[in-house]
């Protein structure tokens, strides 16, 4: 009788993957949930270089978006680094426990500042600036604030905030980049 529960169970589970795989197969196409958005080759995006009648290319400046996001990769890239080597730390037999424990801490502390940082832009996002972008690099924090102006009141509301949510600091950097 077991047998024969387990042949009805196997057979159950391999026509569930075949109407699946069917239904996949079949199914419309979901355009622009996983694929990259791609724009007509006729339009320049800003911060391109851009041909000249004499065949010379005029080269641009980046829009204040490019420049965020470049920011932001690179950023992630550099922390994604050193969590490919934490892990390979962590993942090590050859080292004693206390060195895979600092690691272990290291790697926590990193995701504890990205937290922080994301909180952050999310905060300051919140007192009406269009992008924020933070970088917490020990005790400093640089943060860069896209907006027309920047006053010192203003300035000094980031930085209040920034002490608030990342206490003992001994630098608070903010910066402003222009919106245009």
């Amino acid at each position: 009788m077991l047998l024969k529960k387990q042949t009805v169970w196997l057979l159950t589970m391999l026509s569930l993957v075949v109407v699946l795989t069917v239904y996949y197969i079949t199914s419309p196409e979901q355009k622009g949930q996983n694929l990259a958005d791609v724009s007509d080759k006729s339009e320049q995006p800003k911060g391109s270089a851009t041909e000249n009648s004499d065949d010379s290319a005029v080269i641009t400046n980046a829009s204040g978006d490019e420049m965020f996001e470049a920011l932001r990769i690179q950023l992630k890239d550099e922390r994604s680094k050193k969590i490919e080597e934490l892990d390979t730390k962590i993942g090590s037999t050859d080292l004693p426990a206390e060195e895979i424990s600092a690691a272990m801490d290291e790697l926590d502390e990193i995701n504890a500042i990205e937290q922080k940082e994301y909180m952050l832009e999310t905060l300051i996002r919140a007192m009406n600036y269009e992008d924020v972008l933070v970088r917490a690099n020990g005790k400093n924090v640089l943060v860069t604030v896209k907006a027309d102006e920047l006053s010192r009141s203003a300035a000094n509301d980031i930085i209040r905030e920034v002490n608030n949510e990342i206490g003992g600091l001994q630098a608070v950097t903010v910066e402003f980049k222009p919106s245009k």
